[in-house]
């Protein structure tokens, strides 16, 4: 891994702190967790806890919204469009600290009314920033991004508080649908936090490196899928 600039370092191990501290880390090597896409991993990362949090969060929204000004600068984007359904609180708080209009898009349209995917009033030609609490393999931000464009609108940025950046393909998939991927933290931080804080067993660390570093054949190992599936 690429060592990250130090204002990304801090925010990474800041981040990782308060996740730790919120207790929306999850490690369980034994009894693996699997994942919607069918990812087996001996961790877990619940970024929606972080609601029950005011000071936690605030805390996450600020960082948030410096790494939003410091990567894609707040004059390039006109609307902040949250995913169902985790990244609607956080683009409904990111969107009012960067004072600009607040949408969200659903998964698939609504079988009622005016069938919209959408919710909340689209710009035309809009710079759109698409908020998700994380990120594994990527697959769920191609469905928002093109209903985004589909509607009108550009999409070209995504954001997450937590990416976790072991997954084969998912750097790929971002860049194959233009779109430029930005977070707080990954595993590879939280990992760093844990050791020098000494938050986890010796063991449980090294079967979490295990992931980090052979992800598709811990998950194959595990009853999860092996390999990336672009479908």
């Amino acid at each position: 891994m690429p060592e990250a600039a130090p204002e990304k370092q801090r925010i990474a191990r800041q981040t990782a702190r308060i996740l730790l501290e919120a207790a929306a880390i999850s490690v369980n090597a034994e009894t693996p967790f699997v994942f919607t896409s069918g990812w087996a991993s001996p961790v877990y990362t619940d970024i929606r806890k972080m609601i029950s949090f005011p000071r936690l969060r605030s805390t996450l929204i600020d960082l948030a919204a410096e790494t939003i000004a410091t990567e894609i600068g707040k004059d390039n984007l006109d609307v902040i469009a949250g995913g169902e359904t985790a990244g609607i609180p956080f683009a409904a708080w990111l969107a009012d600290r960067l004072n600009l209009p607040m949408q969200y898009v659903r998964k698939k349209p609504k079988g009622f009314g005016r069938h919209s995917q959408i919710e909340g009033v689209i710009v035309d030609k809009g710079r759109t920033l698409l908020v998700e609490d994380l990120a594994t393999d990527g697959r769920s931000k191609v469905n928002f991004c093109e209903a985004l464009r589909a509607a009108g609108q550009t999409c070209e940025h995504a954001f997450v508080f937590f990416f976790y950046d072991v997954f084969p393909q998912a750097r790929t998939l971002m860049a194959e649908i233009g779109v430029s991927l930005h977070y707080l933290v990954t595993w590879w931080d939280v990992l760093e936090v844990v050791r020098q804080d000494e938050y986890f067993p010796a063991a449980t660390l090294a079967e979490v490196e295990e992931f980090l570093r052979r992800p598709a054949a811990w998950s194959a190992a595990h009853g999860g899928i092996g390999k990336f599936d672009p479908a």
